[in-house]
Parts: structure tokens; sequence; C-alpha cells
């Protein structure tokens, strides 16, 4: 079984940074792709950075030039550092991973952390 656990959420004022860790374990878990969605109450869940597996970013035009996304696969690890926080970006942040498909910002991946939560006051 995969298991995913993010970490580093917490409070800031508005144009704080952040860094979202996620760590992934299991006997068989083999990283390839994997990205950063949110939830905001009311919201649906929205991809905010993925990576595939040649280190290819792609960012939702809301974050772009604010996050950036980040992997050790080495420690199976992904990162999410977060720059130039605005109280829109409060959110439960969640990360996910898929070792066969390419998901990118869609939410077809097959393991799912339970999400670490980030919230931005003005």
């Amino acid at each position: 079984r995969v298991q995913l656990v993010e970490s580093g959420g917490g409070s800031v004022e508005s144009g704080g940074s952040l860094r979202l860790s996620c760590a992934a374990s299991g006997d068989s878990y083999t990283p390839y792709f994997m990205g950063w969605f949110r939830q905001a109450p009311g919201k649906e869940r929205e991809g905010v950075a993925s990576l595939d597996n040649y280190g290819s970013p792609s960012y939702a035009d809301s974050v772009k030039g604010r996050f950036t996304i980040s992997q050790d696969n080495a420690k199976n690890t992904s990162y999410l550092q977060m720059n130039s926080l605005q109280p829109e970006d409060t959110a439960m942040y969640f990360c996910a991973a898929d070792s066969l498909i390419p998901w990118g910002l869609g939410d077809g991946y097959s393991y799912w952390g339970q999400g670490t939560q980030v919230t931005v006051s003005s």
C-alpha cells in the first residue's frame, strides 16, 4: 500500500511563503508522476502544480511565477514552494502520485495524501 503524507502547511500573512512537503512510502511505490492540488471551502479541487517523469512542471495559471514544484526521487518526496501567498491561496493542499499515467493537473492520480491546511491572512 502506498502512503502519501503532506507537511509544511500553516498560517501566514499575505506576501509570505510556505514550503509543503509530500513524503511517499510503500513496499511497491515507484514514483514517476506527482502533483499538488488544493481545495478551498465550497470550491472544487483544482490542480496547482505537477511534474512528469522528465521533470517538466505544469502550473495552474493562478500560481505561475509564485509556486515551484520539485521532487527528490531518492527521498520519494515532492515539494511545493509557495511564495507571494495571497488570501485566495487559502485551502487544503493535497499531494497525489501515480506510477503509470502522467495526469498532470488532472485528478486521476492513484494515490492521495490527507492534506495540509494553508491559511493566508490579509
